[in-house]
């Protein structure tokens, strides 16, 4: 076994396409951003609640279709202003990626709503990237947009 060169660079990753595995591990640490979003907003709405009516504290319990519906609204918010205002979300962050129009621009509003509604309605759309060419998701393709290295 020999050491490596020190004079060897390494490979330029910057602009290239994410790959899969990236992009799960991103749309994961995003989900748990979400979940702890959600606890919060339960917690502080449980807290103003027992200081304003002097009711013990106790997490509301408003239905499973509500708290789904709810969830992914959340979901689906956070994405797209994470990538309407920043290029990326924490989970994109924490794994070195971008999200652009394709041209290497931050996505439009509307394109970051319609992309985070595709993610959170067809999140298997992520299976589409690696027979794709060019490393897009289902959901890059319908919408034109681009996951990269950053």
């Amino acid at each position: 076994m020999t050491a490596p060169s020190r004079n060897r660079r390494p490979p330029e990753i910057q602009g290239r396409p994410a790959g899969l595995v990236s992009r799960t591990v991103a749309a994961a640490i995003d989900t748990f951003v979400v979940l702890g979003i959600l606890l919060a907003l339960q917690s502080g709405y449980a807290a103003a609640r027992s200081l304003l009516t002097g009711q013990p504290f106790a997490f509301p319990d408003p239905g499973p279709a509500f708290t789904v519906a709810f969830g992914y609204t959340v979901l689906v918010v956070y994405l797209a202003a994470g990538w309407v205002f920043g290029g990326r979300t924490a989970g994109d962050q924490l794994m070195g990626l971008r999200v652009t129009d394709g041209s290497g621009r931050r996505l439009t509003s509307g394109i970051a709503l319609l992309r985070a509604v595709l993610c959170v309605a067809l999140p298997v759309g992520l299976l589409w990237i690696p027979f794709s060419r060019h490393g897009a998701s289902l959901q890059d393709v319908l919408t034109g947009s681009a996951v990269v290295h950053d």
